[in-house]
């Protein structure tokens, strides 16, 4: 695994170091791969010595020649000995006296890869202590004592000295568990990068965040990691890290189109600290929330208007009315007739905008989404011109997902007549539907027709924009733009080679089903959870039970097989059941939730964005039918 130089050199430091003896590693070439600080001190050697790919040969000269193993005729000869002693790679123990007069033990083995470990120990103290115990004159009696309580309480320090880190280092492994387990449990990437772009800590979730990445990144670098597309992005903010400027940005990876917050945090040594969360449900949310909010205040501008014009329009056709029934010359006639006419249209405006500012919320459902192409295909083709040919490709797979059926289908068939206009008495219209990750479902809606003007193109989602003359209303793109935009999707209009093409992004959400399997129900009151575990096993389910959002995690990570996750809104705790949606991420089970909360609450909005929403109280039959929505659309 590649790893920066400075990355190597912490690891020696902070473990070669804490070793009291002195210290060497050399490889099967006999080049130095590691040595302590201890080894350059006890024998004094240069820099270059203590370097990593140091020679064997160099340093054994080096000593040789400072006279550490006394007087030498031939350095030359001695060295190669060595050399030659060394590699044979044989184990063994010695102890000799340097030139200063200290003892020292080497004791040298030989690794499995090939090379050996050398470890050298000062014994100076241990052989005054023997030598003084061989004499026989009783004049060193008081010597031996001294120098025997000088051991004693050396040991005796540095018995309460490894006591002492023993107990740092229980503190210090405790924190760093807790410290782990708590970014291990976070809905998001935590790492920290070195100042060369390795990474040197992972809490182990960028699979989660990343679609399609490792988890296992240590000593990897960022650019590798992320891929060019992703790397490229993140680039200028790393940069700016590097020069201490905090940043917080988000963008769209390439892989499923997934929306990704990175937050990005210099550590004033060079290296950045790198927090990544999936924010994609987040944005779905506030785009549908934002639309809402537009549409409520639409509407309340709208309504105001509406009423007062509608009196104004009264007014207008009932005069109108009564002149055109009077003899009038024939030109009169005709600008009365304009009038009664500009009148209607003004009223059927009138309510295509309510249609379109009044609509209730989606309700989104089980459907099955072939069938329902399939549907729109046959309603569609009758209004097109015989010369005019409709394919539609369903190549998503997907089954049965949670959409609003009818207000997709109306969609559809709006772009479907818009491209027969374009096409005229001939021409292609296609539309297919595709998966874009686990993230989306895209539709297409192309057509060989002349494509958008430079004007539509810059307008054509605006309301009352239309290029139909007083044929159009300009508000059949906004109802579309309105239901994607309600759905936490977007829309994009442009021009092929061939003509144009509206694309239109759905969220995709497995629809649940009941066909048995674990349930877990979520809810922290207990005779609701009693009522709805008699529910769920009634409907086939095995029923295991949580009270809070955290109590779910868990049982989601440890027990194999939750076909179904019921859960109520507001639970024990702080976190919601939109905080759970949030925090399963991609590839979890199903889930419903329910409320007893209006439907005006915001809360209650945010949960509809998530997933099915079931309004407390409810009984099995309305559960049942939710569950198995898709067999009765079927």
């Amino acid at each position: 695994m590649k790893q920066s130089n400075a990355q190597r050199m912490a690891m020696i430091d902070a473990g070669l170091n804490l070793i009291a003896q002195a210290l060497s590693i050399y490889d099967s070439d006999l080049r130095l791969a590691a040595c302590n600080r201890c080894f350059q001190e006890m024998f004094n050697l240069p820099s270059e010595l203590v370097q990593e790919g140091a020679s064997f040969a160099r340093t054994i000269r080096y000593i040789a020649e400072q006279g550490d193993y006394g007087p030498i005729d031939d350095i030359d000869s001695f060295v190669a000995q060595r050399v030659q002693q060394a590699m044979a790679f044989v184990p063994h123990y010695v102890e000799r006296r340097r030139a200063n007069g200290q003892m020292i033990s080497i004791e040298g083995a030989p690794l499995p890869q090939g090379g050996w470990v050398t470890v050298y120990t000062d014994i100076t103290p241990t052989k005054r202590v023997e030598a003084l115990l061989r004499a026989r004159s009783e004049e060193l009696s008081d010597q031996v004592m001294s120098y025997t309580e000088e051991l004693s309480a050396t040991n005796r320090k540095l018995a309460a000295t490894i006591s002492t880190l023993e107990e740092t280092q229980r503190q210090l492994t405790q924190t760093e568990a807790r410290t782990r387990l708590t970014t291990e449990m976070m809905p998001a990437h935590i790492a920290h990068v070195d100042g060369e772009g390795f990474y040197t800590f992972t809490n182990g979730r960028l699979s989660s965040v990343f679609p399609g990445r490792p988890s296992d990144i240590l000593g990897r670098h960022i650019d590798e990691v992320l891929g060019a597309y992703s790397a490229a992005r993140i680039a200028p903010h790393m940069a700016a890290a590097y020069q201490g400027e905090s940043s917080v940005f988000e963008f769209t990876e390439d892989q499923d189109s997934r929306r990704l917050r990175v937050a990005l945090t210099p550590d004033g040594e060079g290296g950045v600290f790198v927090l990544s969360m999936d924010v994609t449900e987040e944005t779905q949310a506030r785009v549908a929330l934002q639309q809402t909010r537009k549409r409520e205040l639409a509407a309340q501008m709208i309504n105001g208007m509406a009423h007062d014009f509608s009196n104004l329009l009264t007014i207008i056709l009932g005069m109108q009315t009564k002149l055109a029934r009077a003899p009038l010359p024939g030109e009169a006639a005709e600008l009365v007739e304009a009038t009664l006419s500009a009148a209607r249209r003004g009223g059927r405006l009138l309510d295509r905008m309510a249609q379109m500012t009044n609509r209730s919320g989606l309700r989104p459902q089980a459907t099955d989404l072939n069938a329902l192409l399939e549907e729109m295909r046959i309603l569609a083709t009758p209004s097109l011109p015989q010369g005019v040919g409709l394919s539609v490709l369903d190549n998503t797979g997907a089954g049965r997902v949670l959409l609003d059926p009818g207000r997709l289908q109306d969609a559809l068939l709006n772009l479907i007549l818009n491209a027969r206009d374009a096409c005229g008495a001939s021409g292609q219209i296609t539309v297919a539907a595709h998966l874009v990750g686990q993230t989306w479902i895209e539709f297409t809606v192309g057509d060989t027709g002349p494509g958008f003007s430079g004007e539509a193109l810059e307008n054509g989602l605006n309301p009352f924009f239309t290029t139909k003359g007083q044929e159009g209303s300009g508000l059949g793109l906004s109802m579309v733009y309105d239901m994607v935009k309600s759905a936490g999707g977007n829309i994009r209009i442009g021009n092929t080679v061939s003509g144009a093409m509206v694309t239109l992004r759905l969220p995709y959400r497995r629809a649940p089903h009941a066909s048995g399997g674990i349930a877990l129900l979520v809810e922290d009151s207990d005779r609701l959870r009693a009522t709805y575990r008699e529910m769920l096993m009634e409907l086939g389910y095995s029923v295991i039970e949580a009270t809070s959002v955290d109590e779910a995690i868990a049982l989601v990570a440890d027990v194999e097989g939750i076909a179904l996750i019921l859960s109520d809104i507001r639970l024990e705790g702080s976190a919601t059941g939109v905080d759970l949606c949030a925090r399963l991420g991609t590839g979890a089970p199903p889930v419903v939730l329910m409320t007893s909360l209006p439907p005006s609450a915001p809360l209650c909005r945010t949960a509809q964005t998530q997933a099915p929403l079931l309004q407390k109280p409810f009984e099995r039959a309305q559960l049942s039918a939710l569950l198995q929505k898709e067999t009765h659309h079927a």
